[in-house]
């Protein structure tokens, strides 16, 4: 008979029906020397865990393997996967828990940063390598923003987990990129997502897209179904409704200038437009999220 493995929000406190936080940070020290320095094995529903080891060492445990921690390193889980960790007495670091649906790749997502997000790793990190540096000074730039509560928190924060992410996942990816970059689709997805960067606010049609990809309207649809079960025009509308919750949360402006920013004239049409996409008008959807995140 398989034992009973705990579901928590953070580690030894029992779930509430909604979490007060998005993000939150704490020494791995100041939680594990409360457990004797092992976190059993257990896993969190709706959250992803990023932890950044800095000095000590360890074990950590996925599912029914064990790998050993050698610092510096990042550890990621995703959400729903079973895992636990022993640290040593002088572990020193930090452990960041993110709510799912605040990542801006949710893990699983067709693509290779979301097949990434979708499953645990134990990444090393080289100080002598500038994309690892990087990784570590953002994460502690993280610890330090979290705790010290300064003007535009919540947006810092965001921008520094999207970073560290997409960072660790590349150094992560770096022995197989010769295998990643062969594949042409995969390199037209990485192009398509550039150029949504870019343009997704002058709501440029599929076509538009298409001509810069050197390839035919149709033929892109088929690329997108193929890599991401959507069509072009959708992968478009998600930027545009995942860029409006992001100024609805960490911006105090109005709706209807969130909505001129987000290049939509008139703002009844981008209110019919995000309640399409996501259930609820852009006010109704910003007074939920914001009651929930209080506290923060």
């Amino acid at each position: 008979m398989s034992r009973h493995i705990p579901t928590y929000e953070l580690y030894g406190e029992n779930v509430g029906r909604s979490p007060e936080f998005w993000l939150h940070c704490e020494t791995i020290r100041s939680r594990s020397s409360l457990h004797q320095w092992e976190i059993r094995l257990h896993r969190h529903e709706s959250f992803f865990q990023i932890l950044y080891i800095e000095a000590g060492s360890g074990d950590a445990i996925f599912g029914e393997s064990s790998h050993a921690i050698r610092p510096p390193a990042v550890v990621t889980v995703p959400p729903g996967f079973n895992h636990g960790f022993r640290f040593s007495r002088d572990i020193d670091g930090l452990v960041i828990t993110i709510l799912r649906s605040h990542l801006s790749h949710p893990p699983g997502e067709r693509s290779h940063l979301g097949e990434w997000l979708a499953t645990p790793h134990l990444t090393p990190l080289d100080p002598d390598h500038a994309e690892a540096a990087h990784v570590m000074q953002t994460l502690r730039r993280l610890g330090d923003e979290f705790e010290n509560r300064r003007s535009g928190r919540n947006e810092v924060l965001a921008a520094y987990v999207a970073l560290a992410l997409r960072l660790t996942a590349r150094i992560s990816h770096e022995g197989n990129a010769r295998e990643l970059s062969s594949n042409e689709n995969e390199r037209r997805m990485d192009l398509l997502g550039e150029l949504i960067q870019q343009h997704f606010r002058s709501h440029k049609p599929a076509s538009f897209y298409a001509r810069e990809l050197g390839v035919s309207p149709t033929h892109l649809t088929r690329i997108v179904r193929s890599m991401t079960g959507s069509t072009p025009h959708e992968l478009i509308a998600a930027k545009l409704v995942e860029e409006a919750k992001r100024q609805l949360v960490f911006t105090l402006s109005s709706v209807q200038e969130i909505g001129f920013r987000l290049g939509f004239a008139d703002p009844a049409y981008f209110s019919r437009f995000f309640l399409k996409y996501t259930g609820e008008t852009p006010r109704v959807w910003r007074i939920r999220e914001k009651v929930r995140l209080e506290g923060v």
